[in-house]
């Protein structure tokens, strides 16, 4: 338990106590009143020792007291040496309409453009930057206090869509991982992959209508690079990201509307996630991009902004509820952030504050609010602000450079 300072009152009730029997001193030793005492312990007349303990020093002395933690701290933790201030001042990012296209359709091959932090600035001050974050925290909002099984606008695109992941998923099952000596990286992943890029087009084909099928050729790069890389066979918050913006895209073409943005969160995302996990333990895909133990997580990060939205407000569940088994053996299936948790816990050994110290410290936080908010926040700065995450984003018509 953390040592409580002692209060302003206690010190007065410990003066008029010392007052009452004052101790007697040695006889080198010079008589004053405590007020004529500074903190040294020493007289203010003659510089002499006096017989007074100097009272505790305030707070403003030895600030902060020891053990203690400033109930204004911030509401998320940051890794060492990083600048804590540029995302506790940031702004929360805002829920933004996606700008639908219309015709005549200018798709285009994307490339990459990022090089430079100048050109992070560059998208991030850009409409289509502003609209790409606006479309992930309206899809935040659109889970609040839902749960995964709840019922929801499931239009014929998204069940095609939920369609081609269960077929990925099942590729895993006939593609095995192959034996070999290298803890990461299976080699079998590569020829997953490969089927993955020869099958993309016609994938994207069950779905898109008669007028958008030219769409392919801008979309099918995000949803290709979305799972993964083969040279590398890592996976990280980028291809995530990628995988955000190929929703995106989807919805600029008008595929996905507002009232599909709950189901693509519980329905859409959470079967990638569940794919995702598939990919990363059968085919031991390295972690690309992983920030260590100061990570949030080694492979994900916006399933804990979905599942901290989840959350908001619930009656029981607190943010320090991650810490009850109980809850996330009962409550993993319906909430994504216990089910985050709850991974972590499976595929990493020793105790939870060591190997994931941020999650540790996000349970302190007082309420869900909170840490989706953190979370929206570091989500920007962390990943959409970082060269060497998005010099691989692929900028075409849909998302402008």
């Amino acid at each position: 338990m953390e040592q409580q300072p002692q209060s302003p009152l206690a010190a007065v009730k410990l003066d008029e106590e010392t007052q009452k029997t004052p101790p007697q001193p040695p006889a080198t030793t010079h008589l004053c009143t405590p007020t004529t005492t500074n903190a040294a312990g020493t007289c203010c007349s003659c510089g002499g020792p006096t017989s007074i303990t100097p009272p505790p020093p305030t707070w403003s002395e030895i600030s902060p007291p020891p053990n203690y933690r400033p109930i204004r701290s911030p509401a998320i933790n940051l890794p060492p040496n990083y600048s804590q201030q540029a995302i506790i001042l940031a702004p929360v990012p805002q829920s933004q309409k996606v700008p639908i296209v219309s015709p005549p359709y200018l798709f285009q091959s994307p490339s990459k453009r990022i090089l430079s932090p100048d050109d992070i600035r560059h998208f991030q001050e850009s409409d289509s930057g502003k609209n790409f974050l606006g479309f992930i925290v309206a899809l935040s909002e659109s889970i609040r206090g839902h749960k995964i099984s709840d019922p929801c606008h499931q239009s014929d695109t998204l069940n095609s869509i939920v369609s081609i992941l269960d077929t990925l998923i099942r590729w895993i099952d006939e593609i095995p991982p192959v034996q070999q000596a290298a803890r990461y990286g299976n080699y079998s992943f590569r020829v997953w992959h490969n089927r993955l890029v020869e099958s993309s087009e016609s994938l994207m084909l069950e779905f898109l209508p008669e007028e958008l099928r030219s769409a392919t050729v801008e979309i099918v790069p995000y949803f290709t690079d979305s799972f993964g890389n083969s040279s590398r066979i890592d996976y990280g918050t980028g291809h995530e990201t990628n995988f955000a913006a190929w929703l995106y895209c989807l919805a600029r073409i008008g595929v996905l509307k507002e009232e599909d943005y709950h189901a693509v969160v519980s329905r859409v995302f959470v079967k990638y996630l569940n794919l995702m996990r598939k990919l990363q333990t059968v085919y031991c895909l390295e972690p690309a991009g992983s920030h260590g133990v100061w990570g949030l997580d080694d492979y994900h990060f916006l399933p804990f902004i979905f599942g901290s939205s989840q959350l908001i407000d619930h009656r029981y569940m607190k943010p320090k509820s991650i810490h009850n088994q109980d809850i996330l053996e009962n409550f993993s299936d319906e909430y994504l952030y216990l089910s985050c948790i709850a991974f972590v816990k499976k595929v990493k050994k020793g105790l939870f504050a060591e190997h994931s110290p941020l999650l540790d410290d996000i349970s302190g936080v007082p309420n869900w609010n909170k840490v989706n908010s953190g979370l929206l926040k570091m989500y920007k700065a962390e990943v959409l602000e970082k060269v060497p995450i998005m010099q691989h984003f692929l900028f075409g018509w849909l998302i402008k450079w």
